[in-house]
């Protein structure tokens, strides 16, 4: 897979994709990822990318002519070794506040995408005529950033652990919060008492069935507690899980 991403701050992206599972990735080469500055897309000698909004109002917007240029320039040069698969699709996004809650699903989603565009807005936003380039716009929450830059950051992050052979155990990604419309269950590991709390008695019981169980009320309980809004939009049934003698640090 190909991500490219354009930036007017390059020098943002080095810290988080070259270490960790993201820097392993590209050295294996299972996902590419390129980063542009838009900069190099314009023509004088300021190297401008904003001007004065029409209509009057605060701050700046970024100017059209350096962002298409520079898509059209990135999708001619990354888009050939995957334009002959018909199954091949290529995606552009804009990084903006007003653009579709990013989630697991869509993640999952981008995954399969031959190539990933991601244009990192700033200012006060970007000239709407830059829409005419994108597929879709994606936002990381409700609340505004300076710019685009970490919510791309978060994009590639979230994506990149659906493409197999970045993350070493395929399983993983699927017993995640949010996959399944639940938060994820707790999780214990040694020493099996620590500072006088113990280890819920019936993850050391070998009994899968019913620790399979015990997380799935878990999940639910926690979710019920913290998130009751994914239980309703995925037809969750809200309800207390009772407190039960599995180990005193169940949720109740």
């Amino acid at each position: 897979m190909r991500i490219d991403v354009l930036t007017i701050f390059p020098e943002m992206f080095a810290p988080v994709l070259g270490v960790s599972m993201l820097q392993r990735a590209q050295e294996q080469h299972v996902v590419e990822i390129g980063i542009h500055n838009l900069r190099d897309y314009t023509h004088d000698k300021r190297k401008t990318v904003d001007d004065r909004p029409y209509g009057g109002g605060p701050g700046m917007i970024m100017k059209p002519e350096p962002i298409f240029e520079a898509v059209e320039d990135i999708k001619r040069k990354t888009c050939r070794s995957h334009a002959k698969d018909p199954a091949a699709r290529c995606e552009t996004i804009l990084m903006s506040p007003a653009g579709e809650t990013l989630t697991s699903a869509r993640a999952q989603q981008l995954a399969s995408t031959a190539h990933v565009l991601i244009i990192c807005g700033h200012y006060e936003g970007v000239d709407e005529r830059v829409k005419t380039l994108i597929t879709r716009s994606l936002s990381i929450g409700d609340y505004v950033l300076t710019g685009g830059e970490l919510p791309a950051m978060v994009v590639i992050d979230t994506l990149a652990r659906f493409i197999p052979g970045v993350i070493g155990h395929d399983q993983a990604t699927e017993e995640e919060s949010f996959m399944t419309g639940l938060l994820e269950y707790p999780q214990y590991t040694r020493p099996p008492v620590f500072r006088g709390l113990d280890v819920p008695d019936v993850l050391l019981s070998g009994d899968h069935e019913r620790i399979a169980k015990w997380r799935k009320q878990q999940s639910v309980a926690g979710t019920a507690m913290t998130r009751p809004d994914l239980m309703q939009a995925n037809g969750h049934q809200q309800t207390r899980t009772p407190q039960h003698s599995e180990g005193h640090n169940a949720v109740a």
